[in-house]
């Protein structure tokens, strides 16, 4: 395998320098010593250098969505349920929770950077999903609305 490669396989495992590398905002050296990759620092950093320039022309996604709220998320065994991930089925009027929805033109990369944010705003997050044109996250009732604005921040109108 190639040094370019390899380092390129380092950053896929750490995503926060995947999106470093894409926002143009890494000191490289640093960032290859941080990497388990057999070869000189400088070197790598070279590889990292070239892995942002192809990373900077890459198009990033858009969404345009409307972003409401739903307070009273709770867990159900069956029935109908905003979001259903694995045996978790949450709806309305079964609990404390908030779901935050974004309907309209969405991709599912929105639900990746919409995370993000909400990890960023400390805001913990009981379960989400996306699928055709919806994006649902679930947070405790007093996370909210400041939920409620990270997600118009990522996707909304």
């Amino acid at each position: 395998m190639s040094l370019a490669a390899a380092t390129r396989d380092a950053v896929r495992e750490r995503p926060f320098l995947y999106d470093a590398l894409a926002a143009g905002v890494v000191n490289y050296t640093a960032a290859a010593r941080t990497l388990d990759v057999d070869g000189d620092t400088d070197a790598v950093a070279t590889a990292l250098r070239r892995f942002a320039d192809e990373l900077a022309d890459e198009p990033g996604y858009e969404s345009e969505a409307r972003v409401s709220m739903q307070s009273g998320l709770g867990r159900v065994d069956d029935g109908d349920a905003l979001l259903v991930v694995g045996e978790t089925r949450l709806a309305g009027g079964a609990g404390s929770l908030t779901g935050i929805v974004a309907s309209g033109d969405l991709e599912p990369a929105a639900l990746g950077d919409t995370l993000g944010r909400l990890r960023a705003a400390d805001i913990a997050v009981e379960a989400a999903g996306v699928g055709d044109e919806t994006l649902v996250v679930a947070v405790e009732r007093r996370d909210g609305p400041d939920a409620l604005r990270v997600v118009e921040a990522a996707v909304g109108r």
